[in-house]
């Protein structure tokens, strides 16, 4: 068995780590504290190639593998979850789904200004009333001779309601099966279309620098030809994508948790007290012990997910596996990192306390903690959940 990652694996997250470092770490206080997306590091991050990483260069993409992907998301992570997020949510949920149940003339409309970091798109799956119980969608389409008639809302989509955002792909009911469950697909939605509003959230705990909006729909008229792949299949095509953005938010939590670390082991070899560093106490040496263990474990776990994936291999049950296990690593490396931290943690000067609240949408959004569990024990043959 090999561990070592590739030459071009490691230029890659050296490359990625010291433009963090450089270009996001000293706005990501200011851009949290204003709750303000920056299009400035947006741009600067697309010139980087982070958009459409795993897409083919056919469509404008960088052809790389997916644990590239997850690399760079690892290590924007490591410097702010904001930035992450939009990352993240442009390749998994806006860019994924054109680019694997697209046709030719969708990907070829669409991915190459995505890829360019020219335009963003939404993932329109959740709603008010539909966040862990995606197939309850209330949001409906309906065929009208050439035309989809859509009504609806969807919330807490991300990258959905920029300035550059081109559209949103929508789940939506569109019927109702042989078995008597909705029939759920995918339609392709583009921003002015009329009827159709994005509308950016405020007053976030977390990721406050990144784009969160409602999504509204009130008879938005759109070309039977934007039906995203076959009728019918969009909670599969949705699950599917899901699969891939469990691994980004697992890169998300692993890259934080490393952060975390990073922060609590420099504060402990500079801080004194009772005249001594505080990381020679073994109280808080085990603390961080733990720290480097655990993200150790995950970092193990999340990159095999990954290598079943470059190698079409079954790979869901691990990117459950990941997604639980790294954010809820994450979570223990926060909160040991502010206990090392002391008062200084509570403190917004100090980006512990940032992490400390980005942290907790990882156990929330792409399916929450509980329903990682219920996915694991399915495919562990608990077959009644």
């Amino acid at each position: 068995m090999d561990f070592s990652l590739s030459t071009d694996h490691e230029i890659l997250r050296e490359s990625v780590r010291s433009f963090a470092e450089k270009e996001i770490k000293p706005v990501a206080r200011e851009l949290d504290e204003k709750e303000e997306f920056s299009y400035d590091t947006m741009q600067k991050m697309a010139e980087l190639g982070l958009f459409g990483i795993f897409v083919s260069d056919k469509y404008g993409g960088q052809a790389m593998d997916y644990i590239s992907y997850i690399i760079a998301v690892e290590e924007i992570a490591r410097v702010d979850g904001s930035h992450a997020a939009t990352v993240a949510a442009e390749n998994s949920l806006g860019i994924g789904p054109l680019y694997y149940f697209g046709n030719e003339e969708q990907k070829m409309k669409y991915l190459p200004k995505l890829c360019s970091g020219e335009a963003l798109w939404g993932f329109g799956l959740t709603e008010p009333n539909a966040g862990s119980d995606a197939g309850n969608t209330q949001t409906t389409a309906v065929l009208d001779g050439n035309e989809w008639v859509i009504n609806g809302s969807k919330i807490f989509i991300t990258n959905a309601a920029t300035d550059i955002t081109t559209g949103a792909t929508v789940l939506a009911r569109t019927g109702v099966r042989d078995d008597g469950k909705p029939e759920l697909s995918c339609i392709i939605v583009e921003s002015g279309t009329p009827g159709f509003t994005a509308k950016e959230m405020h007053g976030k705990l977390m990721w406050r620098a990144s784009n969160t909006s409602e999504l509204y729909f009130e008879d938005c008229r759109v070309p039977k030809d934007n039906l995203l792949g076959p009728r019918g299949q969009g909670f599969h095509q949705m699950m599917k994508t899901l699969d891939g953005g469990r691994l980004s938010i697992g890169a998300m939590g692993l890259g934080g948790a490393q952060g975390c670390f990073d922060m609590a082991m420099k504060y402990c070899q500079e801080r004194e007290q009772f005249g001594r560093l505080i990381a020679t106490f073994q109280v808080n040496a085990f603390k961080l012990a733990d720290m480097a263990t655990e993200i150790e474990c995950a970092r193990l776990l999340l990159y095999k997910a990954c290598w079943l994936n470059d190698n079409s291999l079954p790979y869901a049950k691990e990117a459950a596996m990941a997604k639980l296990y790294c954010s809820e690593v994450m979570y223990r490396a926060a909160n040991h990192s502010v206990q090392l931290h002391g008062g200084y943690g509570l403190m917004k000067e100090y980006d512990i306390e940032r992490f400390y609240r980005d942290q907790k949408l990882l156990e929330i959004g792409e399916g929450t903690s509980e329903v990682q569990r219920l996915v694991i024990a399915r495919y562990l043959g608990a077959k009644s959940l």
